[in-house]
């Protein structure tokens, strides 16, 4: 049998990420069975335990690394300043409460496809999903302050923390919302969607 090469095996173990990542999105992190998630990712049912103790341990690293890729894509829009379709936190609203994201196959951003199971899970799945709600918020108000600075008004950073936890609140309710009934009611699904959009950061 030819040996695995490390660059084989962190190949295998960022498959079994990218596998339940959109699975556990997509299906919740308690339909998936590692059997399953295996066959998903390319791989044999025992090699799990090659790349992770626990499937626990998992869930952890998915959470973790789900949140980064939503928060690198907040950074680079926030990077790229205001432009024809608004500033940086509309067009994050805009794509966050867009159709195609409550319609994507993986669940999309974790905060809204995962909250249910995080809140079900162990502490450490629980303080993987905190920190990355705090990085939401925390570029959230970033962004807010830069705004207010730029246009010459005063906000105290304790309030642009409150308003970005609302607008986190009120986006990851929305989205959840939309998608709870958009196959049975999906014009009161395509409702929800525009009226937080449109209300979001009033």
């Amino acid at each position: 049998m030819p040996r695995i090469t490390k660059e084989d095996k962190a190949r295998n173990r960022q498959n079994i990420l990218e596998a339940a990542g959109r699975m556990f999105r997509s299906q919740g992190i308690d339909a998936v069975g590692i059997a399953e998630l295996m066959k998903e990712a390319g791989l044999t049912h025992g090699g799990f335990y090659n790349h992770f103790a626990s499937k626990n341990d998992l869930v952890v690293e998915v959470c973790g690394a789900s949140f980064a890729a939503s928060l690198g894509s907040l950074a680079r829009t926030v990077e790229e300043g205001p432009d024809e379709d608004g500033s940086p936190l509309e067009r994050v609203v805009a794509g966050y409460l867009s159709t195609a994201h409550r319609d994507a196959p993986d669940g999309g951003c974790p905060s809204a496809s995962l909250v249910t199971d995080a809140g079900r899970h162990s502490e450490a799945v629980q303080s993987a999903y905190a920190e990355g709600v705090e990085g939401y918020l925390t570029g959230f108000a970033a962004e807010l302050l830069r705004e207010a600075e730029e246009k010459g008004e005063k906000l105290d950073p304790g309030e642009a923390r409150r308003r970005a936890m609302r607008l986190l609140s009120e986006m990851v309710g929305a989205l959840m919302l939309a998608r709870a009934v958009r196959h049975v009611e999906p014009e009161l699904s395509d409702e929800i969607l525009r009226t937080g959009r449109g209300h979001a950061l009033g």
